[in-house]
C-alpha cells in the first residue's frame, strides 16, 4: 500500500467521522476536523473555492485548458475535498436510514439524546464567548429568541417547496465552517431535519432498486429533485453565507460568537418539540401526551447525549480558533 493511498484512506476515514457528526444535530463536523488535525485544511479549502476558479476548472474541456483546471482544481485543495467529501456523504446516506427509524420509532429517546448534544455544545461553546458589553448581550439574546421562536410552532409555517429547500441548504452549509455547530442543527431549528433525512434515504433507496431492475429512474424525480435542490442551495451558501458568517468572525468575533452560540441554547426547544408532534402523531404541539415516564426516558437520554459531546471536547486537542 502507497504512501500516498494510505494518506487520502485517512482522509476518507475522517470524512467517515466528520460526515456521522454532522448527520445528528449538536455535534459538528467541525469539532471533528478539529479533532483529527484537518480543520485549518478544510477552511483554507472551502474559503478557497471561488467563481473563477470553478469556472477555470470547468473550462477544461476545452482543448489547451487542461493545464489551467488542473491549476485551478489542485489550488483550491479539490482532491482533499473530494475524498473528503466522499467520506462526508457515505457517512451522512448511512447514519440517516438509522436515523429516520429511530426518529419514528423510539422519538423521545432519539430527540431526548439530540437535546443532550445540543445543550453540551452550547455550554462547551459558552466557554469561548464573553458577555460583558452590551452589544455582545444584544447579539447573544436575538440568537437565542430567533432560535426559540423559529424552532417552535413557527418552523411549521416553513414549507417544503423547493426554494426553501435551496434556502436550507445554504444555511446548513455554512456550518461547515463552525466548531460546535453542525448543518444537522440549523436544519432542526428551521424544522426541516426530519424532511430531509427521510427524502435522502428513500432517494438512495431508490437508486438502490434503479441499480437492480427494480425501479424506473422516472421513480426518483421526486426525491431527487429535493436533493439536488439542497445540493444546490449548498453550493450558494459556499459562496455567500460560508463567507458572510467568517467575515463576521474576523471582524466583530466577540458578538458574533454570542449570537451563534446563544441559536444554540434557543435551539433546545427544537427536539422538544419534535418529540412532542410525535407523540401526538401529527402537526399538532400537545404538551400534555408528557407522562413522567417520558420525561425520565427524554432526560436520560439527554445525559448520554451531554456526556458524549464533553467527552469529545476534553479529547479536542486544540482550542477552538475561527
Amino acid at each position: 500500500m502507497s504512501t500516498d493511498f494510505r494518506s487520502w484512506l485517512a482522509v476518507y476515514l475522517k470524512g467517515l467521522c466528520m460526515g456521522s457528526a454532522d448527520a445528528v444535530p449538536g455535534v459538528s463536523g467541525g469539532t471533528i476536523a478539529l479533532i483529527t488535525g484537518i480543520y485549518e485544511r478544510l477552511i483554507g479549502a472551502v474559503t478557497g473555492i471561488d467563481v473563477d476558479r470553478i469556472l477555470t476548472i470547468l473550462g477544461g474541456v476545452r482543448p489547451g485548458h487542461q493545464r489551467e483546471a488542473y491549476d485551478a482544481f489542485i489550488e483550491m485543495d479539490g482532491v482533499f475535498l473530494l475524498v473528503l467529501g466522499a467520506g462526508i456523504m457515505s457517512a451522512v446516506i448511512a447514519m440517516t436510514r438509522a436515523l429516520e427509524w429511530a426518529i419514528e420509532e423510539v422519538p423521545v429517546l432519539t430527540f431526548g439524546f439530540f437535546s443532550g448534544l445540543i445543550l453540551a455544545s452550547a455550554i462547551v461553546l459558552y466557554t469561548e464567548v464573553e458577555l460583558d458589553t452590551p452589544k455582545r448581550i444584544a447579539a447573544a439574546v436575538t440568537g437565542f429568541a430567533l432560535a426559540f421562536f423559529v424552532s417552535g410552532p413557527a418552523s411549521a409555517a416553513l414549507d417544503d417547496s423547493l426554494v426553501f429547500v435551496v434556502l436550507a441548504g445554504a444555511v446548513a452549509v455554512s456550518a461547515m465552517i463552525l466548531p460546535g455547530i453542525s448543518g444537522s442543527l440549523l436544519l432542526l431549528i428551521l424544522g426541516k431535519y426530519e424532511f430531509m433525512v427521510t427524502t435522502l434515504k428513500e432517494f438512495t433507496d431508490g437508486l438502490l432498486n434503479v441499480a437492480l431492475g427494480q425501479a424506473s429512474v422516472s421513480s426518483l424525480v421526486a426525491d431527487g429533485t429535493v436533493v439536488v435542490a439542497f445540493i444546490s442551495g449548498a453550493v450558494v451558501g459556499l459562496f455567500t453565507i460560508a463567507h458572510a458568517v467568517k467575515w463576521a468572525l474576523e471582524h466583530y468575533r466577540e458578538a458574533t460568537l454570542a449570537f451563534l452560540v446563544s441559536l444554540i441554547l434557543g435551539a433546545l426547544r427544537a427536539p422538544v418539540s419534535e418529540a412532542t408532534r410525535h407523540l401526538g402523531g401529527g402537526d399538532v404541539v400537545d404538551y400534555s401526551l408528557w407522562t413522567a415516564e417520558l420525561v425520565g426516558i427524554f432526560f436520560a437520554a439527554g445525559v448520554v447525549g451531554a456526556a458524549l459531546v464533553l467527552v469529545v471536547d476534553r479529547y479536542t486537542a486544540a482550542d477552538i480558533e475561527y
